[in-house]
């Protein structure tokens, strides 16, 4: 670690019944051994794979898409920038999008110059059919982005999922170093 380098930590915090989309089940944090009684801490946890900060994969959202495991590591991570209207897209890097949600005119963009990954701050929610038509064309996607507000213009984003056989997406520990 140099002191010029900086981390800025993307992540929502999980914790026991915290908000979820509407309609899914509740995330269960629960104390299920104790020191006192059995010589060791461990909680054990019921989540749903797109709670909290989270990525999403094409299966997520398309009939035959890839699933997670189908993805290399470094699929997930690499250098970034925030989405400024009229930015140009490559595929080699990672968009985020902090002051406003995606529209179908911003589709049309990645959908031609397809990035590596996008995200999306938690202010924003996507439109369900903005999400599949991403999905279907391959973009991963993250979700509930926490502290967008302090990206720089360019960083080096990770969103590491993981390792979960055949998912449709995963909570991740999201941060940028600047």
């Amino acid at each position: 670690y140099n002191n010029r380098m900086k981390i800025i930590d993307l992540s929502k915090t999980l914790y026991d019944h915290m908000p979820v989309y509407p309609g899914d089940p509740d995330v269960i944090i629960e104390q299920i051994q104790t020191f006192d009684k059995d010589g060791w801490n461990m909680k054990r946890i019921q989540i749903n794979l797109h709670d909290g900060t989270h990525v999403n994969v094409p299966i997520h959202g398309t009939k035959d898409g890839k699933t997670l495991d189908k993805f290399y590591i470094d699929s997930f991570f690499g250098k970034s920038e925030l989405y400024k209207p009229g930015m140009k897209f490559y595929h080699n890097k990672g968009v985020i999008f902090s002051s406003c949600n995606i529209d179908m005119k911003i589709v049309n963009e990645l959908i031609k110059f397809p990035p590596k990954f996008i995200g999306l701050s938690e202010k924003f929610e996507f439109d369900v059919l903005i999400e599949k038509l991403l999905l279907e064309k391959e973009i991963i996607s993250f979700e509930n982005l926490a502290n967008t507000d302090k990206l720089p213009e360019a960083f080096t984003f990770y969103g590491v999922p993981l390792n979960i056989k055949e998912a449709d997406g995963s909570p991740v520990r999201a941060f940028a170093v600047v």
